[in-house]
């Protein structure tokens, strides 16, 4: 049933690529603090060696991962097979967030689509990589990505999202420090 990887191999290389949504979740230091779960979909993720993945963050009405990554970098992904086998990997490891005023943002990006409300890149070393069964996961059928962020994002224009990362994502929740800019 379950099983520890020493890193990212080819086989499940092509099981993660193949997944069109993932789960990450993190959560502060304060223990009082808001835990954070959220559904990642589009074409975001990406395995950048055999203990390193990130996924590109775009515009949301929080900003929650990436100030508890900015805190304390714990963080950890989920991919769920909803077609195909009954399998669950879990990536747990370190994040750091990569905005796109960082030196490193223009070759990160250069991996993913150009999304108009990308707002940082969160890079991940994996310290524990884990597959598990997902027998009680249902079977999903998978339909297409929805339009309505793209439409959205568009309709805002690049000063409209200016103007809501500023007043939606400067803070999280509980208040930790979010994007700088």
């Amino acid at each position: 049933m379950g099983k520890i990887h020493s890193s990212i191999d080819e086989t499940l290389a092509k099981t993660l690529e193949a997944q069109h949504v993932f789960f990450v979740a993190t959560a502060p230091l304060d223990p009082a603090g808001h835990l954070n779960l959220s559904p990642k979909g589009l074409d975001s993720f990406r395995i950048l060696g055999a203990k390193t993945v990130a996924y590109l963050d775009v515009v949301g009405s929080g900003v929650e991962t990436i100030a508890h990554v900015k805190e304390n970098g714990r963080i950890v992904l989920m991919f769920c097979m909803f077609e195909g086998p009954p399998i669950i990997v879990r990536l747990h490891g370190h994040g750091r967030v990569v905005e796109p005023q960082a030196a490193e943002f223009r070759e990160l990006a250069a991996h993913f689509p150009a999304y108009e409300a990308t707002r940082a890149i969160i890079v991940v070393e994996l310290s524990r990589i884990s597959r598990s069964c997902g027998f009680g996961v249902p079977r999903m059928k998978y339909e297409g990505d929805r339009e309505q962020h793209f439409a959205w994002a568009r309709h805002k224009g690049a000063d409209g999202l200016k103007d809501y990362k500023q007043e939606k994502n400067r803070r999280s929740i509980d208040g930790l420090p979010g994007l700088t800019d």
